[in-house]
């Protein structure tokens, strides 16, 4: 056998393995190419054959469960018997940043019958070049979590100053700002989507988390998940997420909510009713299965038993469809006695038709609603001046609770006090938001009320539209509970919604109608009202009956 194939056969072989822990640096192209070249030029040096490259791309050097290094263990193992192999990186630091991790990485190269080298580290086995390694391995450990450190110190300042530090959540953008960084910003279609979504869960339009998810999923620019659906789970995300508030929080940080530097989609008031109604006794969702074909199925009860009636069709012996609505409460009087739907529906908007007030009647409507609007735009001044005293109180308050903490040695008092300092926090987020709603320009009345006022004055008109959410909007709009239906009888005496029980009040006045001019509005309307705008109780007026 000739020199030249002993030294072939004897030449020794290294294996390279590089890492990058960035994703910036995987998009730039950065790092992991000029880790090959060094060890590429340090093997030749060392008159090593490269065999193959192993490389882990936006990895953290704190775990050794990486699939590029444990991809390289497993080769080398595999030539475990096939001559002798290094494995050679760039930097100590490039194996692992960790001191338990670089050890066993080290173990588990010894294990596979291969030994580790480096351009920038001797590695040996006696005791001066293991301390060397093994500093060199602290060290890095302590540059990775040092990082760590500062990038968390520098995320919690920006989030002290109301800004958001992560991947922007579904309905906005991150936009770089000179002198501010990355900011947030609307991404429409999608934040007046969930806009929508959170407005209409707010207002009881869309009653539970499952209705949200399916008026996401109505959405053809709202992302689904791979089975094309949006689940429940992700309405939740966005129900509970005080980002669409406008406002900012991470308590395991020590920053407690306050306003954020970005647009919210929704106020901290209609957040606020979210988590109340969140939190309330869950309702029975709407039907998924509800359309102009059944409009009425679920809305009406069963006049016996009080079940929500269903729908279907009947095929006759010619084969034409007749649709009917009926009771399957089993036990009911009425099981399974059909109903024509015509006659439902028909008798349904007969009840419509009987809660539309008279013309008198809306005029008088309209100016008393004119005058409360004129009347709280002119308590915007003594809103804020009551709003700023509920504020200092409460910062007054938070001070000496604060005191208390430092005085206390009661871990369970100090726990108590912190509760309590946080929910005061959370009283003054709402009432500075009150304070700027105050200064913006109020609306007109007829922006804000007027589409209300077609409702009131015509529900019928709205249900004769045939718009399927108008029609569901109408239903849940005009009675607090579901109307009873008898087949003979018709429907029972309904529980009416507040707005027209108030005009059935006004009707019934044993005095001719008076002006509107001068006419109070009702204690019960206005303090409804003017809590909403947060307006003092010393300044809501009573109904006058002349």
């Amino acid at each position: 056998m000739s020199n030249t194939a002993l030294q072939t056969e004897t030449k020794t072989k290294a294996v390279i393995y590089g890492r990058i822990s960035t994703a910036a640096q995987v998009n730039k192209g950065h790092g992991l190419a000029s880790q090959e070249t060094r060890c590429r030029e340090f093997a030749r040096m060392k008159g090593y054959e490269v065999e193959k490259v192993f490389t882990d791309e936006a990895v953290s050097g704190g775990v050794i469960d990486r699939p590029g290094i444990q991809a390289a263990l497993s080769f080398l193992r595999s030539k475990r018997h096939a001559g002798e192999y290094v494995l050679v990186i760039d930097d100590i630091s490039r194996m692992a940043r960790d001191i338990r991790a670089h050890l066993d990485l080290r173990d588990a190269i010894k294990n596979v019958g291969a030994r580790l080298e480096s351009p920038s580290i001797e590695f040996g086995e006696d005791s001066d070049s293991i301390l060397v390694e093994n500093l060199l391995a602290s060290v890095s450990q302590h540059q990775r979590q040092k990082g760590a450190e500062q990038t968390k110190n520098r995320m919690r300042a920006r989030k002290l100053n109301g800004y958001y530090s992560f991947s922007p959540p579904i309905g906005y953008k991150s936009e770089t700002m000179r002198g501010r960084g990355k900011i947030l910003r609307r991404d429409e279609p999608l934040a007046s989507i969930i806009q929508e979504a959170l407005e209409g869960f707010a207002s009881g339009r869309l009653q539970t988390q499952a209705e949200v998810a399916r008026f996401l999923k109505s959405k053809p620019d709202f992302p689904k998940n791979r089975h094309g659906e949006v689940t429940i789970e992700t309405a939740h995300r966005i129900l509970t997420r005080l980002l669409y508030a406008g406002m900012i929080e991470r308590p395991e940080w020590g920053v407690s909510i306050r306003e954020a530097q970005h647009d919210g989609l929704i106020s901290y008031e209609t957040y606020l009713k979210i988590q109340t109604r969140l939190n309330e006794k869950p309702t029975a969702p709407a039907r998924a299965d509800v359309s102009n074909d059944f409009i009425l199925r679920g809305a009406v009860a069963c006049a016996s038993c009080g079940n929500p009636l269903t729908g279907y069709y009947a095929t006759s012996k010619t084969g034409a469809k007749h649709a009917y609505y009926m009771c399957y409460k089993k036990g009911c009087a009425n099981h399974r006695k059909s109903i024509r739907r015509d006659q439902l529906e028909n008798d349904f908007a007969a009840l419509l038709t009987s809660l539309q007030p008279t013309r008198k009647l809306i005029t008088f409507a309209r100016g008393m609603f004119r005058d409360i609007w004129s009347q709280l735009s002119a308590q915007g001044e003594t809103v804020k001046a009551a709003l700023k005293r509920d504020i200092a109180n409460a910062e007054s308050q938070i001070e000496k609770l604060v005191k208390r903490i430092v005085d206390s040695d009661s871990s369970a008092v100090v726990s108590a006090y912190e509760k309590r300092i946080a929910d005061t926090e959370k009283d003054i987020a709402l009432w500075r938001e009150k304070m700027a709603t105050q200064d913006q320009k109020q609306k007109p009345f007829e922006e804000a009320f007027e589409l209300a006022m077609v409702f009131i004055a015509s529900p019928i008109s709205l249900w004769n539209s045939n718009d399927l959410a108008t029609r569901q909007a109408v239903i849940r709009l005009a009675f607090d509970d579901r109307p009873r239906y008898c087949k003979k009888e018709g429907f029972r005496t309904p529980a009416i919604a507040y707005p027209f029980r108030l005009l059935r009040e006004w009707s019934h006045f044993d005095s001719q109608m008076a002006e509107t001019k001068g006419f109070e509005p009702s204690k019960q309307l206005l303090t409804t009202y003017s809590l909403s705008r947060g307006a003092p109780s010393t300044t809501r007026p009573r109904l006058r009956r002349r």
